[in-house]
């Protein structure tokens, strides 16, 4: 037997449960892995509270982890035994002090990289990646909004929106999150949302947005449409406020024929060669120090339940691990 948190139906951080269950065997394609470090996103809320449906009951949360290759089944070629390795992929199952899955998930890791880095910046550094470099491709003199700006895949894409030559215009909700956001790239940063458009239009003299990352979701969008340029691109990559809900598509026209999108790292990622490709321009920009991975919270796997609970609050900033 190994452990895992389970949940038995959807709910509150009460539903998570420290138990035992039967170790994971590598069937055809597979491969098993030892956890060092399980990484927490908020995705994980999404499919604990039912927002995002599980296959089944009770179910491992969790997309994210790093550690090593305990054991392969047959036909795979992408990792073996010993193997330093990281993922950030569906289906969800990480909080688990031992997992098997699809080795084509997998990627190794450079020996430079610990465990517990891996583990934080997978899903938020891929996710950074791909809306940095694919669904808007950053160009110098762009100006780009970043709501959660000190949060995990906020601090990432201040960092290397910057080193890409944007403006980077942060948005969070405290001061102490605005210090943390420009001592990682964000020239400016507005605490809350309230007047976000005025404010924009002050910082930029007008001209606004190339594009706006939104993970917010339903109490920021139309904000972050009001902050945009003609032409510009609205990226909702995030439900943390709730869902959006159904657009009148008439808007996009009516502030200046704006882009709207919808992405997801799954999407992205779902060909073996684009994961691998993802996962290289993420490690060589943490090797070379363009962008810091700040793990400022760690929380035993067995207390899951306190590390949703600081998540949902806004307590944390960057990115947090679990350690089994």
């Amino acid at each position: 037997m190994t452990k895992a948190i389970r949940i038995h139906a959807p709910g509150g951080p009460e539903v998570m449960q420290w138990e035992d269950v039967p170790a994971p065997e590598a069937g055809p394609g597979e491969a098993v892995v030892h956890h060092e470090a399980i990484g927490l996103n908020y995705i994980d809320v999404y499919f604990r509270t039912g927002l995002y449906k599980t296959s089944s009951f009770p179910a491992i949360l969790g997309m994210e982890g790093a550690g090593t290759v305990t054991a392969v089944g047959p036909d795979v070629t992408e990792v073996k035994v010993g193997d330093r390795v990281a993922y950030a992929s569906a289906p969800i199952g990480a909080y688990a002090t031992d997992r098997a899955m699809k080795a084509d998930r997998l990627v190794k890791l450079p020996d430079d990289i610990d465990f517990r880095t891996a583990a934080a910046m997978m899903l938020q550094g891929m996710t950074a990646q791909y809306l940095l470099r694919r669904t808007y491709r950053v160009k110098p003199g762009d100006t780009m909004l970043v709501h959660a700006a000190a949060g995990g895949v906020g601090l990432i894409l201040c960092q290397w929106g910057k080193h890409l030559g944007a403006q980077v215009i942060g948005v969070v909700s405290t001061e102490a999150k605005a210090e943390l956001a420009r001592a990682h790239g964000a020239e400016h940063v507005i605490v809350g949302h309230g007047k976000l458009a005025a404010e924009m239009k002050r910082l930029t003299h007008g001209a606004m947005a190339a594009v706006a990352y939104d993970s917010i979701g339903k109490d920021t969008f139309m904000a972050s449409l009001d902050c945009l340029a003609p032409l510009g691109m609205m990226v909702s990559y995030g439900n943390a406020s709730g869902p959006v809900g159904a657009i009148d598509l008439g808007l996009l026209g009516a502030k200046g024929s704006l882009f709207l999108t919808r992405p997801s790292l799954a999407s992205y990622t779902s060909k073996r060669a684009d994961l691998e490709t993802t996962a290289q321009e993420l490690f060589e920009v943490v090797q070379r120090g363009v962008v810091k991975i700040r793990v400022n919270q760690t929380f035993p796997l067995r207390d899951a339940a306190q590390s949703h609970i600081a998540l949902e609050s806004r307590q944390t900033t960057g990115s947090t691990v679990l350690l089994p």
